[in-house]
């Protein structure tokens, strides 16, 4: 038992050093309407999981935020080996950042299919004035 409360105490230390490294490197996802929570750590392994919410689920700079924060832990905390964050969207982070792409690429041959309507474009142009 003994043993158990030393090993608390110390996953109690690390809690709070990681939470007090989220606070001062990243106020600005509280400040913007965000939240960063430790849903698990494992102190033994060295990881620690990390739950972006609030207004960071739909931001589309987070994740360039669970990247600053992988990179800056894993470096100012040396027991925290693995950092594994996400926004609760999983997949939808970096589906939107793949989307934007895709997205771009399919209204570029959308644009070819209306430039076949240039006749019609000459007379919009033209009501108007």
């Amino acid at each position: 038992m003994s043993t158990d409360s030393h090993n608390d105490g110390g996953e109690d230390e690390l809690r709070e050093r990681v939470t007090n490294f989220l606070r001062r490197n990243f106020p600005q996802i509280q400040m913007h309407g965000g939240s960063a929570a430790i849903q698990h750590l494992d102190r033994e392994s060295g990881e620690v999981h990390i739950q972006l919410g609030g207004a960071c689920s739909g931001c589309g700079i987070s994740p360039m935020t669970i990247q600053a924060i992988k990179s800056r832990m894993t470096k100012e905390i040396p027991e925290i080996e693995t950092v594994v964050a996400d926004t609760g969207m999983g997949g939808g982070a970096d589906g939107d950042l793949g989307g934007m792409g895709h997205s771009d690429d399919g209204m570029s041959p959308s644009f070819p299919g209306d430039s076949a309507d240039d006749g019609e474009s000459d007379e919009g142009p033209q009501a108007p004035f």
